[in-house]
């Protein structure tokens, strides 16, 4: 049977360009890199193996260096930032957003963030000084300083001539210009839809919005993205907690969140990090997986001494050892099915102490109903197989009971985890596994126990 990979946009040109190394043609390649956005950049150096990898990196133009690393997961570019100088990490870092800015300087080592700083004016430094007081994953953290204010009592045509003499134009990703008062506290916005359509005699006042309501600093960057997805929003004002403006938030750096966050709950149920590199030294990679191998290996010894408790009973019934699986592996997938809702809930929001006890009774009342239908299905087939009654009650029995505490155990243990402040993503699918395996073997060989022999 084949299996249909989707295919990334810029498979084609990483390809082609994959191609054109092979060939040495090494001026060839630079004009192709060089030709692509910083993000398409960044996909093919995370798409290649270390060597080749650093051998792109030096093709790429120094003035792009900066823009490139911003869009790399961390592992990938504190490689690269290894392999580069002082001077080019001071020159890679001079045209970024202050952003963008503040999310790299925390990779580069104690000394080089000095020389970095020392480079910036004293404007950009307090802009930067300001990012870097909020934590990485917070609105605060995630907000651009480079925001452009009027005020209310301002005619339209006055803002209209403030804006054609910006140097530089307007931001990147403006939909909007923010209004404050003399003490810079947020008022609202004026979009730049509404300044070209109203009277230019109008002022910012009779033309501004005022349902878009500004992000507090101190939000984490779900609730950020939160926000965005509810109020289909661009842009987004940020404010502290007097309600001064501090900047803004772009979609692009919510759409970053998404990913991150997405791609954390695929990674983590498989004990992985969502920053690591497809293509790190084995020794890292091993050394990184290696935690999770050993809870699961400590988990599955106790599931074994748990089958080994009933060893008499495998040996005097063999059909035991053929079905066991069985109720495992119906346990643990039942298990996963309502831990992964759960999570997710808990990821977006949905699931909160409030509704907790209503999702339990809903997941646990489908449990008992898919508990009867199965047990029913599972008895029919091991009685159609071994020809003993006795044998199907028991496996149906167990199935019931297993799908019942995987249901349990995948409700409740996200909420635990949280509570403990522990990763359910990381965690849960662990103890999940050692819940129904230990249940499902218990119920199985137990009964089995009293009932067979």
């Amino acid at each position: 049977m084949s299996v249909s990979v989707p295919s990334h946009p810029d498979r084609p040109r990483l390809d082609a360009l994959r191609q054109v190394l092979e060939q040495g043609a090494m001026r060839q390649a630079a004009r192709m890199l060089n030709a692509l956005q910083p993000a398409e950049i960044a996909y093919l150096l995370e798409s290649l193996p270390p060597q080749e990898r650093e051998l792109v990196w030096n093709l790429v133009e120094a003035e792009s260096d900066g823009e490139v690393l911003a869009y790399l997961h961390d592992d990938v570019r504190e490689h690269l930032i290894r392999l580069m100088d002082t001077g080019e990490l001071i020159a890679a870092m001079g045209n970024l957003d202050t952003d963008d800015l503040a999310d790299l300087i925390r990779d580069l080592p104690v000394a080089i963030t000095r020389e970095v700083v020392k480079s910036l004016d004293q404007q950009r430094r307090e802009r930067l000084e300001q990012a870097l007081s909020f934590p990485e994953d917070s609105a605060g953290g995630l907000m651009n300083t480079d925001t452009v204010t009027v005020r209310p009592e301002m005619t339209l045509e006055v803002v209209m001539r403030y804006l054609r003499r910006l140097k530089g134009g307007l931001p990147d990703i403006t939909d909007n210009l923010i209004v404050v008062n003399r003490r810079g506290s947020y008022l609202g916005v004026l979009s730049l839809t509404d300044l070209l359509t109203h009277d230019p005699e109008d002022s910012v006042a009779e033309a501004m919005r005022l349902d878009v309501q500004a992000i507090p600093a101190t939000w984490s960057a779900h609730e950020v993205a939160t926000r965005f997805e509810q109020h289909d929003l661009v842009t987004a004002p940020v404010v502290d907690d007097e309600g001064r403006l501090l900047g803004r938030i772009t979609v692009d750096d919510v759409m970053d969140v998404i990913r991150k966050e997405a791609e954390h709950q695929f990674l983590g149920q498989a004990g992985l990090s969502e920053t690591e590199d497809m293509f790190a030294p084995v020794l890292l990679s091993a050394r990184r997986r290696a935690l999770w191998l050993g809870v699961n290996l400590l988990t599955a010894f106790l599931a074994a001494w748990v089958i080994g408790r009933f060893e008499a009973t495998i040996q005097q019934v063999v059909a035991l050892a053929v079905l066991m699986p069985v109720v495992a592996s119906m346990g643990g997938i039942a298990g996963t099915q309502t831990l992964t809702l759960a999570i997710r809930g808990l990821a977006v929001g949905h699931l909160t102490s409030r509704n907790a006890r209503w999702l339990f009774r809903k997941e646990m009342a489908v449990a008992a109903l898919n508990s009867i239908v199965w047990a029913v299905v599972v008895a029919l087939i091991a009685w159609l197989w071994f020809h003993d009654t006795r044998i199907a009650l028991v496996i149906g029995a167990a199935i019931s009971i297993n799908l019942l505490a995987a249901a349990f155990a995948g409700a409740l243990l996200p909420l635990l985890l949280e509570r403990l402040g522990i990763d359910p993503a990381l965690a849960g699918g662990v103890i999940l596994t050692t819940v129904t395996d230990v249940v499902g073997f218990l119920a199985f060989l137990g009964l089995a126990t009293v009932f067979l022999l």
